[in-house]
């Protein structure tokens, strides 16, 4: 943004005390006399010729300015630059500021997403208006400064990095009490905020006492009603997992990605929530360094909280380039990931935005797949997801039974769901957003501890839709069985609450999905929930009926008790059978060598999934929006071997 050029810059320009006939006109579009003009700038400057003309060539390719590329290469320093623009303009040059000085107006939120000025008011001396000079303006401001020579008693330059830094501070809890109130406030049918709305607590209550009256009245008739509702939300996910491996099977390789657009790149945003990551901060930086992108199209925002100071101590020892911001949480409730993710976004740079782990290794090319696969589609896309891949298979059965999971679900049934336009619950990272749809959807949930899952379908709730990629991003599972039971427990729990949330009112949910698309909706979500609870009822259920089956009174099994234990033997056994077939269907070949034989372990993990479902009924009744954080750890050499 520029300030001559959007009203709301204009307002704040003049809420500050900078009249609209003081703003610079508006810049020449002309790229190459922009250039032009800046590059004399430089050589005036003494940088070398060498550099710019190479800094001319990026800039002309990427769409962006001279100094632009100058700064984002580290040829020059932000603090040198900046001064140096103050002694031409002969203005005090500020390398800090105050937050306790700075004005903090609502227009102030646009300085976050390009800096340029800002009004500071001190408690013994007039105020000061701070500015970010500008190679583009630096010809203007510098003619109106020696028009009215009395503006230099006013005015301050100071840099892009400072500013920001000093609205973060001085705005900390305004925006924090925005982030945690506003989609509450702005979309309440959206929030987890309650986890049971007056009538769906009355109707919920109704349900129980009419079920424990029934099942004390008339136990065989409650057990058969419930046995026959598992075993259709058993068939129904069974068979939508089974379709998707088909679908899977006939589908042909996908083509390469499309073809890139006739105009430079875009800004992109990249988003990292970090909490107690000090440990993998190295090879995040790593990570995100690797990527194909131009540094001067790159908004990097790694999102800390505040009171997190070995986190914070990791990045100050780390060496960031200019396309990386540390954004600092203030301490509040509730301490979830998406909670720093809402706080953050709405300085989000970028017209592009993705999510990723800090433990994440990415895909060089992702960003670039996403980009093409955005601008080549309909705009009705807003979010695609790329697919996550396990990594550490071989460190357990555990472990290699959470990668066989990934690969079934994210390479082969998110691809389908997205195929036919059906909704589609999102991973924890690797979203890639349109950021303006993004915000205008209110962005994560703070209380929904599966923010992911929750944001897929409200945006299929608003008329989006979800695509996928195919550049992958590699994680490595929990290999320890408490550590994976805190995560999984946090899974139900956000999933229990997102399905609360869209069931608020029904017919409204049917009636913006859908019929089908509700169908499905309540399979995945509703369906894994229930399904997970009932697991070991199902498995009680089949032994009793072969123990019967095999026994002197196999006579007592009568029709319906063995068509039930037909049906569930199909489920179960169906069921198993889909999750490993989805899984290595999703796999390479080392993929598969890296599995084994552990996949024999599937009933076993099945029932700890149920552990954790029935852990999070307890949690959500208790403590609802309690983040179980999950400890990462650099990626082990050998654990590579697992990938394709």
């Amino acid at each position: 943004m520029r300030l001559a050029e959007y009203p709301d810059d204009i307002g704040f320009a003049t809420a500050i005390g900078i009249l609209p006939a003081q703003l610079p006109p508006p810049r020449d579009d002309t790229v190459p006399s922009r250039l032009m003009t800046e590059a004399r700038l430089f050589r005036r400057l003494g940088l070398p010729k060498p550099l710019i003309s190479t800094m001319l060539v990026r800039a002309n390719q990427h769409g962006t300015s001279l100094e632009t590329e100058l700064l984002a290469s580290g040829s020059i320093s932000e603090d040198i630059y900046y001064e140096a623009l103050a002694e031409l303009l002969d203005i005090p040059f500020l390398d800090r500021l105050d937050p306790a000085e700075v004005e903090d107006l609502p227009d102030a939120n646009t300085q976050l997403v390009d800096p340029t000025v800002v009004r500071l008011r001190h408690p013994s001396r007039p105020p000061t208006t701070a500015i970010v000079p500008s190679a583009e303006r630096l010809g203007y401001l510098g003619e109106r400064l020696a028009q009215s020579p009395g503006l230099r008693t006013m005015m301050a330059a100071t840099t892009p990095s400072a500013l920001r830094a000093a609205l973060w501070q001085a705005g900390r809890h305004r925006r924090l009490r925005d982030t945690v109130d506003d989609l509450h406030a702005t979309m309440p049918e959206a929030s987890a905020r309650i986890t049971l709305r007056g009538r769906q607590g009355f109707y919920t209550g109704v349900a129980v006492t009419l079920l424990l009256v029934l099942a004390v009245a008339a136990p065989v008739l409650a057990a058969l009603a419930l046995h026959i509702v598992l075993s259709l939300l058993f068939l129904g996910s069974f068979l939508i997992r089974l379709i998707a491996l088909i679908a899977k099977w006939r589908r042909e390789r996908r083509a390469l990605m499309p073809s890139p657009p006739p105009r430079p790149r875009p800004t992109y945003s990249i988003f990292v929530a970090l909490y107690r990551e000090a440990a993998v901060v190295p090879q995040l930086i790593d990570t995100l360094n690797r990527i194909e992108w131009p540094a001067a199209r790159l908004d990097i925002k790694l999102i800390c909280e505040a009171d997190d100071q070995e986190t914070l101590d990791a990045l100050a020892l780390t060496r960031l380039g200019r396309q990386y911001e540390i954004v600092e949480v203030p301490p509040g409730r509730p301490r979830t990931k998406p909670k720093a993710l809402t706080y953050a976004l709405g300085a989000a740079r970028g017209d592009y935005l993705v999510i990723y782990d800090a433990e994440d290794r990415v895909d060089p090319m992702q960003l670039e797949e996403a980009w093409r696969t955005f601008e080549a589609g309909p705009p009705d896309i807003a979010c695609l997801q790329a697919p996550l891949v396990v990594t550490n298979a071989r460190e357990g059965w555990l472990s290699a039974l959470f990668a066989l999971e990934y690969a079934g679900l994210f390479r082969v049934l998110l691809p389908h769901l997205a195929a036919a336009r059906l909704p589609m619950p999102l991973g924890g990272t690797s979203n890639h957003f349109r950021t303006r749809v993004l915000q205008q959807a209110g962005g994560w949930d703070p209380y929904n501890v599966t923010e992911d899952a929750d944001l897929g379908l409200r945006l299929y709730r608003l008329g989006y839709r979800c695509g996928t990629l195919t550049r992958p991003t590699y994680e490595e599972a929990p290999v320890g069985r408490d550590a994976w039971l805190g995560q999984r427990t946090r899974w139900f729990k956000g999933w229990l609450q997102t399905w609360l949330v869209l069931m608020r009112h029904p017919s409204r949910l049917v009636s913006e999905m859908g019929l089908w698309p509700s169908v499905v909706f309540q399979v995945l979500i509703g369906g894994l929930i229930l399904s997970s609870l009932a697991h070991p009822l199902i498995l009680a259920y089949l032994g009793l009926i072969t123990w019967s089956l095999f026994s002197q009174s196999a006579f007592m099994v009568g029709p319906l008790e063995f068509t039930l234990f037909a049906i569930d033997i199909v489920n179960i056994f169906g069921s198993y059978a889909v999750f490993i077939a989805l899984g290595r269907g999703g796999m390479t070949d080392r993929e598969q060598a890296a599995v084994g034989r552990h996949w024999v372990m599937t009933p076993v993990y099945w029932l700890l999934l149920s552990v954790a479902a029935w852990r999070a009924v307890g949690e959500l009744r208790h403590n609802p929006f309690f983040w179980n954080k999950t400890t990462h750890r650099p990626v082990q050499p050998q654990a590579e071997t697992g990938a394709g």
